[in-house]
């Protein structure tokens, strides 16, 4: 009877092993959340308890099935901590394929490393991180973290759907907290994927998600968090490194942090007053003083990365940052508020989402946001936005990181959203002129003046910068149309004052027009042919959105080789539509001579998923008749 008893219990125990193994076997996974999925989260939960406006635990347990070498990075096993979050229990257990377990990690056996790293001179945080080397795929990680501190202002945002490429079998989020901290939510596109609430009441709150299948990514598309689902929670009642905070609005906010933030951040030496009062003179202009100031900080300072103190959030005194010259986002906007402070130029702290994609502060709930500081100057019924980090942007000079996005600006009396400078399509713009000549053979040789400004000179100037070997590559890719490319002279002229950037290169190559017997034939477009691949996306799901426009003019002139005639010349060409304009025109000139003008404008906008096609077949159109062929005949 024992032996019986026993066997039944083995063959119980032994059933119910092997269930709990098979529990993350790949096997179990359904086919839909294996398609374009680089990862299946199994399970993401998160249980956040707010217990006083000063302690914060939150505990995560994180399944994730990796399936190829790219899932590798969702895995989520890293954590950071301070003096004022600590790491309470972190651990892992690796799975194999069918669910069997590999290997179990604990703390000691997690990375622990500095937050500093090649771009942060110093930093009071460190990350402890999983650095697992798997031995094949797929397999599976369960990870385990707990932590606890008293920084209640930043209250994790839940994101159900993460990144592209991945998708979830479930993911929970629990939320606890005392009815007298004021707590907020702002909920965005939940019903996209059924996201469904299961409990909202004045000290709870939880919703879960279940089987959302990868998302793939799309050319073109607005950023990731305008798209997808995300739950923003704030507490009106917080502390920050030891600061108790108090704001339900930005106007409570701006308040706040400049009374118990930057208060008493901006004084100077009394030697680098009388400097920057004798460096202003007598002017009297404030943007003129303003120039002054930026120019100086510009030559005296450079920018790192400093983590230290209020989480990164209070500015490092401009005591500081004037003798040891450098400092970080934070620390060179307040060096600057402080020295335009000196010669009478009001100016506000502003933070933002620094980014080449345009992301907004939410203007219409508070919490904590922005990755970036800048300074803010008034300028009559407008602002001057400065990016203080830079040793060669012009004054005032936006495109491409900070341009148009809203922005809280911190005023003594509260914060304002603002949106910084939008720098149109027309004003974003490329001017080349210059000549080309193609001999007996087909060699080519030519010459060309490039001037850019608006967002098109942001991304030109750091061409002065490149070493010798940096400039050839980069322009031997800005011209790869042309095959055997060698460069002649390169001259830069960067009119910072006007914000225009010159560009004058002389260039050869063999063999750009091709000869076969008499006749010969080579692309009239050699400067400036359309590159942009819109690739075709069958379904499209998402808006796409043209971030930035822009407006290329191009004149130039061609030399036709001696003792030949024109056999076929392309027609002059026109294309105009919602996305922009495009014209080309070709002029004969005596001599054998050819004027080619071109002129593209594209256009800024945000557009519906069903417009893509038609945007590609635009695009598709340009670059067919950049491409246009002349054909020459010996005589």
């Amino acid at each position: 009877m024992k032996s019986q008893v026993f066997t039944l219990f083995f063959l119980l125990f032994s059933l119910f092993s092997s269930a709990q193994k098979s529990e993350y076997s790949i096997l179990t996974i359904a086919d839909s959340l294996k398609e374009n999925a680089n990862a299946v989260v199994r399970l993401d939960q998160t249980d956040i308890v707010i217990t006083s406006q000063r302690s914060m635990n939150i505990k995560t347990q994180r399944v994730v099935t990796v399936l190829n070498e790219k899932g590798n990075k969702t895995v989520g096993a890293v954590e950071s901590y301070t003096k004022r979050k600590s790491v309470k229990n972190i651990e892992a257990v690796v799975y194999d394929a069918f669910g069997n377990e590999i290997k179990k990690i604990r703390r000691k056996d997690f990375k622990d490393i500095s937050a500093a790293d090649g771009a942060t001179l110093a930093s009071d945080g460190r990350y402890i991180y999983l650095d697992y080397t798997p031995i094949s795929y797929p397999y599976t990680i369960v990870y385990n973290c707990e932590t606890e501190t008293s920084n209640t202002a930043f209250i994790p945002r839940w994101y159900p759907v993460e990144n592209y490429f991945l998708s979830v079998e479930k993911t929970i989020l629990n939320v606890k907290f005392p009815n007298n901290l004021g707590f907020r939510k702002k909920e965005s596109l939940l019903s996209v994927f059924d996201i469904k609430k299961t409990q909202d009441t004045d000290t709870q709150l939880s919703y879960t998600a279940s089987n959302i299948v990868a998302q793939k990514a799309e050319d073109y598309s607005p950023a990731f968090k305008e798209l997808y689902p995300k739950v923003a929670m704030s507490l009106e009642y917080f502390n920050l490194e030891g600061v108790d905070g108090n704001a339900k609005d930005w106007k409570e906010y701006g308040k706040w942090f400049s009374n118990k933030i930057l208060t008493e951040t901006t004084i100077l030496p009394e030697e680098t007053k009388t400097k920057i009062k004798e460096l202003a003179g007598k002017e009297t202009d404030p943007i003129k003083k303003a120039k002054i100031v930026y120019r100086y900080v510009q030559e005296k300072s450079r920018y790192v990365s400093i983590q230290l103190g209020i989480g990164g959030f209070k500015p490092m005194l401009a005591t500081d940052v004037d003798r040891l010259g450098y400092g970080d986002c934070k620390a060179l906007s307040n060096y600057t508020r402080a020295l335009l402070d000196v010669v009478g130029v009001p100016s506000y702290y502003t933070e933002l989402y620094g980014d080449r994609d345009l992301v907004d502060i939410d203007e219409d709930f508070f919490s904590i946001e922005g990755n970036h500081a800048i300074l803010c100057v008034p300028d009559k019924d407008k602002y001057v936005f400065l990016e203080c980090t830079s040793q060669d942007d012009p004054f005032g000079y936006q495109a491409n990181f900070t341009d148009n996005r809203k922005v809280i600006v911190i005023k003594p009396e509260g914060g304002e959203i603002i949106r910084t400078k939008i720098y149109e399509p027309k004003s974003n713009t490329q001017f080349s002129k210059g000549s080309y000549s193609i001999d007996e053979n087909g060699s080519f040789s030519g010459k060309i003046n490039i001037v850019s400004e608006g967002s098109q000179y942001g991304n030109k100037q750091r061409v002065e910068k490149f070493l010798p070997t940096e400039k050839e590559a980069y322009y031997k890719k800005y011209w790869d149309n042309i095959n055997n490319l060698k460069l002649g002279k390169i001259t830069f002229a960067n009119d910072k004052e006007n914000i225009r950037f010159a560009e004058d290169v002389q260039l050869s190559a063999v063999d750009y027009g091709a000869v076969t017997g008499a006749k010969m034939i080579f692309t009239v477009d050699a400067f400036n042919q359309s590159s942009e691949n819109v690739r075709r996306i069958r379904n499209r799901k998402n808006p796409f959105q043209i971030q930035r426009g822009y407006l290329d003019t191009d004149e130039i002139e061609i030399n036709l080789p001696a003792g030949f005639s024109i056999e076929f010349l392309p027609q002059n060409f026109e294309l105009k539509g919602k996305f922009g304009e495009y014209k080309t025109e070709i002029i004969k000139k005596d001599n054998n001579k050819l004027l080619y003008k071109r002129s593209m404008f594209v256009n800024k906008g945000k557009y519906s998923n069903k417009e893509y096609d038609e945007y590609r077949l635009f695009i598709e159109q340009i670059n067919r008749n950049d491409n246009a062929k002349i054909i020459l005949n010996k005589n």
